[in-house]
């Protein structure tokens, strides 16, 4: 079947802060990094040890090289859908400072077991140096005391995965596999973009191993091995059905991300 959502070529994906930053070392010879809206709660499983008090960081940036970080507006939509529907969130933001942008975090306490998936719809952020208007459609899943349910209910978003493996609960080197959709029907052969939240201990040894590329099947599902304990995101790029104005009142083609955070953990002796 064709693709009825075609991305187009690949673009340099340098941004204007990443750009800046590298300028001294224009001689090395170096790949664009990728953007991704992060969206990583305190804890994926809440149960008596934890509490049931998450905090949810919300930044725009460069996971797996731990920055640049880009401003984000005042997001359209930030909530959580659990078996009574979706919950609005948007008061619980408060504005924080990461790498001298504007980010976000809040604060949320699990009132029962159940599963509980957070989700953002960011204000759509303007890529100079790549000519787009960016849209990533965000969303992370919490289980709570047990319940181990509800992990694959969608959001709705405009393009969102649907996760065929649950989403938590998963040993560094289990498979992740979920379905990109778009307006709730799957993308053929849509690229989908993986990084891990580095947290220091890793130095990637070349520019393509900061983020993994791969594609969906004909039916939009798209599998990766987490080789290693953290937070990883998926990130399933989109052009957009209609272009979008930027600052400057132009009409610029939009990138619709949809992603999904997922954490693996050790297995520890």
């Amino acid at each position: 079947m064709a693709n009825a959502y075609p991305k187009p070529a690949r673009r340099a994906r340098m941004c204007v802060p990443c750009a800046l930053l590298l300028a001294p070392l224009f001689a090395v010879p170096l790949e664009a990094t990728a953007h991704f809206q992060e969206l990583i709660p305190s804890t994926e499983i809440v149960d008596a040890d934890t509490g049931g008090d998450l905090t949810l960081a919300l930044t725009f940036t460069h996971p797996m090289e731990r920055g640049p970080a880009m401003a984000m507006g005042e997001p359209a939509a930030f909530g959580v859908l659990t078996a009574d529907g979706k919950q609005d969130l948007k008061d619980a933001l408060n504005p924080v400072d990461v790498d001298g942008k504007r980010a976000y975090q809040a604060s949320f306490t699990v009132p029962r077991p159940g599963g509980y998936i957070f989700y953002i719809a960011p204000e759509p952020y303007w890529e100079p140096a790549e000519g787009v208007m960016i849209v990533h459609y965000t969303k992370s899943v919490v289980d709570a005391y047990g319940a181990e349910e509800g992990w694959d209910r969608l959001v709705g978003l405009p393009v969102e995965i649907e996760p065929l493996t649950r989403p938590y609960g998963l040993w560094a080197g289990n498979v992740f596999t979920g379905v990109v959709k778009k307006a709730g029907e799957p993308v053929p052969f849509a690229e989908v973009e993986v990084e891990w939240r580095n947290d220091g201990s890793v130095e990637p040894p070349a520019a393509p191993f900061v983020t993994q590329v791969l594609k969906a099947d004909a039916n939009g599902v798209f599998s990766y091995a987490m080789p290693r304990a953290g937070w990883w995101g998926f990130a399933a790029l989109i052009e957009g059905d209609e272009p979008m104005q930027n600052p400057d009142g132009e009409e610029v083609p939009v990138e619709e991300g949809a992603l999904i955070w997922v954490r693996a953990r050790e297995m520890a002796p």
